[in-house]
């Protein structure tokens, strides 16, 4: 267990990449398009996307010299991702780099020739992006989030840090193309865990507080909430909620930890992005993606934040300590 104070995170501003080592010596300048849900500049982008821009950099790729970075975001808004997939293939990018299912999805059906490449895809074979794992076939390769694992290990983290939890809501963005297999699997998870589940939907930032106001009535000791890419956008205002509601809660991503919330179980997110780096890598070098096996998230995160268990009046069991990657004091 490792105590961390501060968080810094990586600057992407200008997206420059520094130093020039020895690989990647070509004259093509290659294009690499990234479809992203949160701007690339934002302190909830800046990590993840540094860790891609500092991947790309290890590897020899420089901006401005010999590889170009042309991004386009969501902002959240999903029904926007087609529109700006489409605009990265007339820009003519060698390969598109996506964080989640919905932005796969919409790479696919603006291209099927154009290299895609995934850095946190929750199940790309049930979700039908990738043939298999080992031979994803077709334009799509990357990494993969193993989402019904993670699911059943946030309700279980969940259920051992809150004495007696019987009841428990799930909030996520059924607009997210991810939602109906998330909650199905949250709800084999609770099934084997003895615990009821609540589905709350929250689509915009307009209905988080109905849907807090919703876990109240409904009675539920906690809350898991969903990895999404909006609410990625509202990280302070959801943990904010959560607390005024007293609702311990386990997210899926760090960057509602940092910034006051209870807990989060998830795979090392910047660790994925770097890895993205080097699919891109393998493939400017004439790799097939299709012939590149999807790898598994294999670096998981339990990060929790004690100064929010004591607002919430909540003691962590020992147990649950132990299993921590990192503790907020």
């Amino acid at each position: 267990m490792r105590l961390r104070i501060v968080h810094i995170l990586i600057p992407v501003l200008a997206l420059s990449l520094v130093a020039i080592p020895a690989a990647a010596q070509s004259d093509k300048v290659f294009r690499v398009g990234i479809l992203s849900n949160v701007p690339l500049s934002s302190p909830q982008g800046a990590p993840v996307w540094g860790a891609f821009v500092e991947g790309l950099r290890d590897l020899g790729y420089v901006e401005g010299k010999n590889v170009t970075i042309v991004d386009r975001s969501s902002e959240g808004k999903y029904e926007r991702l087609p529109e700006l997939a489409a605009e990265l293939v007339r820009l003519k990018v060698d390969v598109i780099v996506v964080p989640a299912t919905q932005n796969v999805r919409a790479a696919q059906q603006a291209s099927r020739t154009i290299p895609i490449v995934m850095a946190g895809a929750s199940d790309p074979v049930g979700d039908g992006l990738v043939a298999s794992l080992a031979r994803p076939g077709g334009n799509v390769t990357g990494l993969s989030m193993v989402g019904e694992r993670m699911a059943g290990k946030q309700l279980e983290l969940l259920k051992a840090t809150i004495p007696g939890v019987a009841r428990v809501a799930v909030l996520g963005n059924p607009t997210n193309s991810r939602f109906v297999g998330w909650v199905r699997e949250m709800r084999d998870a609770a099934r084997a865990l003895g615990v009821d589940l609540v589905v709350v939907e929250a689509r915009g930032p307009d209905d988080f507080e109905r849907a807090f106001a919703l876990m109240k009535k409904e009675r539920v000791a906690g809350v898991v909430v969903s990895g999404d890419g909006m609410y990625l956008l509202h990280p302070a205002r959801i943990a904010a909620l959560a607390a005024k509601h007293r609702l311990p809660a386990i997210y899926g991503l760090r960057e509602f930890v940092d910034v006051g919330g209870l807990m989060t179980y998830s795979p090392s997110m910047r660790e994925n992005f770097r890895r993205a780096a080097t699919y891109v890598d393998k493939i400017f070098k004439g790799a097939r993606p299709g012939d590149l096996p999807v790898e598994q998230a294999a670096t998981f995160d339990l990060i929790i934040n004690l100064k929010a268990a004591k607002a919430l009046g909540l003691t962590l069991p020992p147990p649950v300590l132990a299993r921590a990657t990192e503790v907020i004091q």
